[in-house]
């Protein structure tokens, strides 16, 4: 290769814009990355996080060759292999457990540090290798499963409105997402709204950088939201500006669920909330009256015991108000349902059915576990009950693989390492869970070292233990070429080679896009309120009367989950952890600003500064996660306090369901 190349791709990490980007080349060599001007969701503009990308995968830290252990586990001491001795040892160790243990004592732990179809979690890459050997299926659930199963109780589908239709909104309800941090490409959809007339309140218990952007800021207790939209709905009730018609042609449930609205007056919702009774009463009166309303909805606010329900309600708003039937009206989770890949997990290769061990309780669920396979992946960094995931990577009858690209604190625990390709390194397909657009990442040079993709390392390890299942051996091209077959009348014409000309492609929905104003992919065809005798407010109820502080941990500016939690740069710019603390709640600890704690409760604790903010209402507390738990003080991070448990709804685990102290660290 010589001369200068533009290669068009794709911005592989966890969130929702997955930008279009454009890598120069010049020599064989990736120069200079920048986000793709022609693509209409990206429009030239990269995050503060992935402007360093390229940076990164240069990175004097970065894994490059297969690495055995010769520490004890968790010391990150190892010793340079050749590939042919990583598998060798590996192939000799996943025999042994299976002929001694069964298949399922294996646990392939796949999560989102890639969401491509062919090397990350979104096709589940890796899964034919695992049928044939039977081992233990993997959820993943440590995202925006409860959410999901929230909006498909509601709605048949956690897919909702084309977000970039917020532009034709009058009233935009931010609820519970910093969208300036996590996924800001929306932000121009929003300002061609505010342009227009349009109303921003931001709903969050966080004052974040987006809610001082938006015209309003309700600073909602956490675990209330679903209280606060009935709430609303009791306004919009009040006022008679239900939508008769909608309800009557495209829902179901509507007059228990009008029951359950009039339980939850302004005032009562404020006692619940926090929220002033007033701002309750004028954000429902507003709610009533202007249409189209969109609610932007995202992860955070899900992740407590009521995190299905909240978002089950939340999704019933636009049933009532009859938004659904409006283009820029309705509820933005997530697009990914929107997507119709010819996704072939070959159940057929295994020999019988297994186990399904769920992502949030690897601490619990590896007691019978005798391999560990993690990519993309970092729990020690990421999942609840960090304490007990290290006592249990320390098992030395635990047989513990990661593929990787940097020593995070998982690593440090592995008896092999394989070295990873990032994303200029390899090709991959793409579906973003904020738009409506496919995306082809072609690969922009070589892989340093001796990196090699997921699919690529499958293919070695499959011929290595001498399996012969023909799909095993499938290219990335055919991979792709199959996942685009499915005959969906949304990927009509659009084909691998004009996807790998183009770099993007729409799917084939109208602009705009109103997905359910002709009804809802259940089996009635009729959105389906939540029925008589839900628990709303679970969380809440649990904590009610608790002196304890409430600990939420919203992501960072400056990493994505713990991606770049090594980058120099960028922890420089994060500085050193802080904890966010109400004046009042500082006040009646004797604690200041710049204080260093300990934020503590009976699972364990982390190191981080005070800063006494009006940021946080009184009873919360807040620091963010993303951190490498060995590069912090003390060496850990706030998932050191967040307990192993399971939401309402999809097994959601609850990060945001931790009461803490805070005390003096000396």
């Amino acid at each position: 290769m010589s001369g200068e190349l533009r290669v068009l791709g794709a911005c592989p990490l966890d969130c929702p814009d997955t930008c279009s980007w454009v890598v120069t080349v010049e020599h064989g060599r990736a120069v200079k990355l920048r986000g793709n001007p022609d693509q209409p969701y990206t429009r030239g503009a990269l995050c503060v996080k992935v402007n360093r990308y390229l940076e990164h995968t240069q990175a004097d830290d970065r894994i490059l060759y297969p690495l055995r252990r010769t520490g004890p586990k968790g010391s990150g001491q190892f010793e340079r292999i050749t590939w042919d001795e990583a598998l060798d040892e590996i192939s000799v160790r996943l025999r042994g457990i299976v002929e001694e243990h069964g298949g399922e004592a294996i646990w392939p732990y796949l999560g989102t540090g890639t969401l491509g179809y062919l090397q990350g979690c979104e096709g589940v890459a890796g899964r034919r290798f695992w049928n044939m050997l039977g081992a233990s299926k993997h959820w993943l659930n440590i995202c925006s499963a409860a959410g999901s199963s929230g909006l498909y109780r509601t709605n048949g589908t956690a897919a909702g409105m084309d977000p970039e239709n917020f532009a034709l909104a009058k009233l935009i309800l931010l609820w519970g997402t910093n969208t300036l941090t996590s996924g800001h490409h929306l932000w121009k959809f929003i300002q061609d709204a505010k342009a227009n007339g349009a109303h921003v309140v931001a709903i969050d218990p966080i004052r974040t950088r987006t809610a001082d952007q938006a015209d309003e800021h309700l600073a909602i207790r956490p675990g209330t939201d679903a209280a606060l939209a009935l709430g609303l709905l009791n306004v919009v009730l009040a006022e008679n500006a239900q939508d008769e018609e909608f309800l009557a042609e495209h829902t179901e449930g509507w007059e228990d669920f009008r029951q359950e609205i009039l339980k939850y007056p302004v005032e009562t919702v404020a006692e619940i909330t926090g929220i002033p009774a007033a701002a309750i009463h004028s954000l429902g009166m507003r709610l009533a009256h202007t249409r189209p309303t969109a609610i932007r909805s995202t992860h955070g606010l899900q992740r407590h015991a009521g995190g299905g329900t909240a978002l089950r309600t939340i999704a019933a708003i636009p049933g009532v108000t009859g938004d659904w039937r409006h283009p820029g009206g309705g509820v933005a989770y997530s697009t990914s349902g929107h997507v119709h890949f010819d996704i072939d997990r070959r159940e057929d290769l295994l020999a019988k059915p297994v186990r399904t061990l769920v992502m949030s309780k690897l601490a619990s669920q590896l007691d019978d576990v005798k391999c560990l396979w993690v990519y993309a992946a970092n729990p020690v960094g990421s999942t609840p009950d960090a304490n007990t995931i290290r006592r249990q990577l320390a098992r030395e009858d635990l047989f513990t693989v990661v593929m990787e690209q940097f020593p995070t604190d998982t690593v440090d625990y592995a008896d092999i390492v394989l070295p990873a390709t990032m994303q200029t390194e390899h090709h991959d397909l793409h579906a973003g869970y904020g738009h409506l657009y496919l995306l082809w990442n072609e690969q922009a040079g070589q892989p340093p070292g001796e990196c090699l993709s997921t699919t690529e390392t499958f293919r070695r390890l499959a011929a290595h233990m001498g399996m012969t299942e023909p799909s095993l051996f499938d290219s990335d091209l055919e991979l792709a070429e199959q996942l685009l077959a499915s005959g969906h009348p949304s990927l009509e014409g659009i084909t691998l080679d004009r996807l790998r000309k183009e770099g993007w492609v729409r799917m084939n929905y109208p602009k705009p896009f109103t997905p359910f104003a002709e009804g809802f992919p259940t089996p009635s065809g009729r959105l389906r309120f939540p029925p008589a005798g839900q628990a709303y407010i679970p969380s809440y109820t649990a904590r009610n009367g608790r002196s304890a502080l409430t600990l939420i941990t919203p992501a960072s500016h400056t990493f994505l989950n713990t991606i770049f939690g090594n980058n120099p740069e960028l922890r420089r710019r994060a500085k050193d952890p802080v904890v966010l603390v109400n004046p009042a709640d500082a006040a009646a600890r004797g604690l200041v600003s710049g204080q260093r704690v300990r934020v503590h409760n009976d699972g364990g604790e982390f190191l981080a500064d005070v800063e006494v903010s009006d940021r946080v209402a009184a009873g919360v507390v807040a620091s963010q996660k993303g951190r490498w738990p060995k590069l912090s003080p003390g060496g850990a991070n706030p998932n050191a306090v967040v307990a192993e448990r399971d939401g309402d709804m999809g097994k959601g685990p609850g990060f945001h369901d931790n009461l803490v102290e805070l005390s003096p660290w000396s």
